[in-house]
């Protein structure tokens, strides 16, 4: 048996649940988990995206379902796990990705754009992981993946709330971690650096600068270059697949070596 051979379908029979999956690395990781057998619940607030991306997948022969979802609300985390549990009778997977950015100091950021940056990127993990755990607990183990930051490991400027959200998730991660690992749940974060994604650009429009200038600066580090979704979504299936069994509490860092030299 070839490698190539033995590394397909790492996730077969599994199911997985991704928030922010209409997109940028939500897209991709739902793609690529369906590439390797899963079943994917494609969750997003972006109907129209995330039915696009129900479609790629069952077009190719996978199986999947796309649910409309406010991350931040307790009722609909609460109806996507019951859909899930009732369309696939499981959940293996919980990729925690919705995410959104407000590029602003604490003097110019609105109390709302803060409220609403925590609530989305940090209070969602603990809202829709309280729903799925249970779940895991009766199957005997699963995993949950947390898209933190870099900026969640050290801090950036005009970054106040996303800095403190993603920061947030890293402990949280940890703390997630040592209380579930006895019932053989695992709990990872990735930090990802700068990556081409629509969420990169409404960034550079926030701050009012010009957008090839920014994804410029933005590829100043040792690779020379931004990540692509892609990347990010390899960086989640090895914290979803059994090749990371021995791997939890951990902060992976996927940014081309952009922290190299700040931690």
């Amino acid at each position: 048996m070839s490698l190539q051979e033995k590394l397909a379908g790492r996730l077969s029979g599994k199911v997985a649940v991704i928030t922010g999956a209409a997109s940028g690395i939500g897209r991709a990781t739902a793609l690529l988990f369906a590439g390797e057998g899963a079943s994917v619940v494609v969750a997003d607030v972006n109907s129209d995206g995330g039915n696009r991306v129900e479609d790629e997948i069952t077009q190719s022969g996978g199986r999947a379902f796309f649910e409309a979802l406010d991350v931040t609300s307790a009722a609909d985390c609460r109806r996507l796990v019951e859909r899930a549990i009732r369309e696939f009778g499981r959940i293996d997977i919980l990729f925690n990705n919705a995410g959104i950015i407000r590029r602003a100091t604490v003097l110019d950021l609105y109390e709302a754009d803060w409220d609403r940056v925590m609530d989305v990127n940090a209070k969602s993990i603990y809202l829709l992981s309280r729903e799925v755990i249970p779940h895991m607990q009766k199957a005997g183990g699963g995993t949950i993946i947390n898209t933190a930051s870099g900026w969640g490991l050290t801090g950036g400027a005009k970054a106040a709330v996303y800095c403190a959200s993603k920061g947030a998730v890293v402990l949280l991660t940890k703390a997630m971690a040592i209380d579930h690992g006895a019932q053989n749940i695992r709990v990872n974060c990735i930090c990802p650096g700068d990556t081409d994604t629509g969420m990169l650009r409404e960034e550079a429009q926030q701050l009012g600068e010009d957008g090839s200038r920014f994804l410029a600066e933005s590829a100043k580090r040792p690779l020379g270059r931004v990540g692509t979704p892609e990347e990010i979504a390899q960086a989640a299936l090895y914290l979803a697949s059994d090749t990371s069994s021995f791997v939890t509490g951990t902060a992976l860092v996927v940014d081309g070596g952009g922290l190299a030299g700040s931690i």
